[in-house]
């Protein structure tokens, strides 16, 4: 897969949302904006020398079909697109569910199966004061995506999850629970401290 930057990433989406083709109107009615037209121009050109964007006559750029392999082709596995995608970025629920567009009920299901085989970790993070649930790609998940490089995405299982890893995952999700509320810090450090004594218990 061609890596992207998360600016390549916002300019691609752009491309996506506008039915494969954009102006200087979307980027100017687009959040791309914040970054000024010397870094925008420089991220189009680049992404035009890597033969992602295509320029038209009209001035305007269209996405090619190797930029769309990367997130948004069909013959690409859901649990492998979410995983290229937190390559990038972090991403909550609705944000994977808008740069993807896959339905929000088959993501859960992806997302629940590549957390349980933790590849994935969900952190509540805090948002315009609301706590939104943030998903982020593990090492083992960023392992599992770069080999599909060479052997493909049928060498991936999802399967025979151990209760003890399950386990230890939630732990890890309450532990990042805690961090982000109001309680004490002191009662904070006494909490985790007994979530990680009862980890090492775990770990067999």
């Amino acid at each position: 897969m061609r890596k992207l930057g998360t600016i390549d990433l916002e300019i691609l989406h752009l491309a996506v949302n506008e039915k494969g083709t954009f102006n200087e109107n979307n980027l100017e009615n687009s959040e791309l904006k914040r970054l000024g037209v010397g870094k925008i121009l420089d991220s189009l050109a680049t992404l035009k020398d890597r033969k992602m964007l295509s320029l038209n006559k009209d001035g305007s750029f269209s996405i090619t079909d190797l930029a769309k392999e990367i997130l948004w082709s069909k013959s690409i596995p859901t649990w492998a697109k979410i995983l290229r995608l937190l390559q990038i970025k972090s991403c909550s629920l609705d944000q994977i569910e808008d740069i993807l567009k896959i339905s929000k009920t088959e993501l859960v299901n992806e997302i629940e199966k590549l957390r349980k085989n933790q590849f994935v970790l969900m952190s509540p993070q805090r948002i315009d004061e609301k706590i939104v649930k943030v998903y982020e790609i593990l090492p083992e998940g960023i392992v599992e995506i770069d080999k599909t490089e060479t052997e493909g995405f049928k060498k991936t299982k999802f399967d025979q999850i151990k209760p003890e890893v399950e386990i230890l995952s939630i732990i890890d999700e309450i532990i990042k629970e805690i961090q982000d509320t109001s309680i004490e810090q002191i009662k904070k450090e006494h909490i985790n401290k007994k979530l990680l004594k009862l980890k090492e218990q775990l770990k067999i």
